[in-house]
């Protein structure tokens, strides 16, 4: 199979732990923790960060596999020193725009380099898959990147809340240039929204009449840190809700639906800790509820979906499809353009993979 090239927006957490993933099922014979070890002929091996973009005066100009341990990134550390992956990539000094939120610039500092044309650099670095790892609330950056995508020919996968892949206009744009988009919001591999789906679900076919539900999450990363400026959550609480109450299969009023980021704890660094709810009657209206308490490392917890995603991209360019890319959007994303229950999401993705319902 031929190298994915792909470019990052952001070299946070998030790519830290994409980076090192890749690195990590390079150098070992194991499958262990993969969703999908094979797609479409591809496995993780296959994927090679060919450059990103980044504000911050540590990142830009270093090397992709130094940055991704620099200040402030703070998860763990996946691939051993011995294991890690050895690029002359780059991280290039992208627009500003609003990917820094009030907390985020007094905590960093930015780089005073020239900012690159985007474009360009993803010519230059022959580029198949550009990924958004930008901040919460970083919606004119979002829209900056994902233009520049199209204009580049680069197929785009949009981690964040921001709507470009569900708002038909720019699902538009993709079709008329071509290009694929899978997005939007990154699910977790086992995350807070996947097991609220879920709970939400069983309770609805097993005829228990949901009442009310929350979901609070804390966590000690720079994304928990960038959320506590609340203006900046509006599409995160949107895109978390609803991927929840889309499939409970009852309407609920707004005042008795809670899902969102709730506070920065420091210490827990890059773990999360996400405490649902869920009240409900089942037989004669006896009362019932259900409480969990989830505990995970945040940003590895999304890293194999990536690697999905970026592979399912790939797919997609080899088959000639373009626009929003629905099987892999429905599966591995809070707010696709269509949502299904993620029993029925996966079965359509595996049907797609093998060729089968493709437009």
């Amino acid at each position: 199979m031929r190298k994915i090239r792909v470019a990052l927006i952001g070299v946070g957490n998030c790519a830290s732990s994409l980076v090192q993933g890749i690195s990590y099922y390079r150098s070992r014979n194991s499958t262990e923790g993969l969703i999908t070890p094979v797609l479409g002929g591809y496995v993780p091996a296959d994927i090679e960060i060919v450059g990103a973009f980044d504000v911050t005066q540590d990142k830009v100009g270093a090397r992709v596999d130094d940055a991704i341990f620099a200040y402030p990134n703070c998860t763990m550390q996946i691939a051993g020193d011995d294991e890690l992956w050895n690029s002359e990539a780059r991280v290039e000094r992208g627009p500003t725009m609003d990917g820094l939120g009030k907390y985020l610039k007094e905590s960093l500092e930015e780089s005073d380099r020239p900012k690159v044309s985007v474009v360009d650099k993803l010519v230059e670095w022959r580029a198949d898959v550009l990924v958004n790892y930008l901040p919460v609330g970083s919606e004119m950056a979002a829209r900056f990147y994902a233009e520049s995508a199209l204009k580049a020919g680069v197929g785009f996968v949009n981690c964040m809340p921001t709507f470009i892949a569900s708002d038909p206009t720019w699902a538009m744009k993709f079709v008329e240039a071509k290009v694929p988009i899978i997005g939007d919001d990154i699910k977790s591999q086992v995350g807070a929204t996947i097991v609220h789906r879920t709970l939400a679900r069983l309770m609805h076919e097993r005829g228990v009449r949901l009442l009310r539900t929350s979901q609070l999450n804390v966590g000690g990363n720079t994304d928990f840190l960038n959320m506590l400026e609340r203006e900046r959550l509006k599409t995160k609480k949107i895109s978390k809700t609803q991927a929840v109450t889309s499939v409970m299969g009852v309407e609920l009023p707004e005042e008795d639906v809670h899902v969102g980021p709730s506070d920065h704890v420091p210490w827990l660094k890059d773990r999360k800790w996400a405490h649902i709810r869920l009240e409900g009657e089942g037989f004669g209206g006896a009362p019932m509820s259900i409480e969990v308490k989830m505990e995970v490392h945040d940003s590895p917890n999304s890293a194999g979906v990536v690697m999905d995603a970026i592979r399912c991209i790939a797919v997609a360019q080899d088959r000639g499809l373009h626009g929003v890319i629905t099987e892999p959007s429905a599966y591995y994303m809070k707010s696709p353009p269509i949502q299904v229950p993620d029993d029925m999401a996966r079965d359509a993705l595996e049907r797609w993979v093998d060729g089968f319902g493709e437009r």
